[in-house]
């Protein structure tokens, strides 16, 4: 059974993600959480609060996307990471990235630009060690952060040309 705080978290999320940031009112965000208004500001006091939740709730379920169940060789877990992006864009960020498009609604927090890097530096950390690509954390980024940008523009070309750059950063670093 899903607790409170996920089941809001969730909401929220999803609420976000398909409505901005500055669309949805209270009551959007509340039914869109399925609890009551007092429950609601009970996990999340605030709006910021709930952009918080969400973004939290985002990052947890992009890392299990991205890093869960990954393949034996590195070469195939740097595939499949630019995969899986791929695949998340499809399903679940069609607009972008939602921390970025966090911190584009509301640019002078510093909290959201802190979670922005944060998630981003997580992200890199992971891909460097699960590719034994350690030491080469912003390259990875650059190029996962090149893939979200072009993959709705491009879609499959996108993926297909993160493995090929990829493909040579894990070369450079061979030599």
């Amino acid at each position: 059974m899903i607790d409170t705080k996920t089941k809001i978290a969730a909401g929220l999320e999803r609420a976000f993600a398909a409505h901005g940031f500055a669309e949805p009112s209270v009551e959007d965000l509340r039914d869109a959480a399925g609890v009551s208004l007092r429950t609601l500001y009970k996990y999340t006091p605030s709006r910021a609060d709930m952009v918080v939740a969400a973004l939290e709730h985002r990052h947890g379920r992009y890392l299990s996307h991205l890093f869960e169940d990954l393949p034996e060789t590195q070469q195939a877990v740097l595939d499949a990471l630019f995969e899986r992006v791929g695949d998340w864009m499809a399903s679940e960020a069609a607009h972008g990235c939602l921390f970025h498009g966090a911190v584009a609604a509301e640019p002078s927090s510093e909290g959201l630009r802190e979670l922005l890097a944060r998630h981003k530096a997580e992200v890199a950390r992971r891909a460097a060690a699960a590719t034994g690509l350690d030491g080469r954390e912003i390259d990875l980024l650059v190029i996962l952060e090149g893939l979200t940008q072009t993959w709705s523009l491009h879609r499959d070309a996108a993926v297909t040309s993160a493995k090929r750059l990829g493909q040579g950063l894990r070369m450079s670093g061979a030599e």
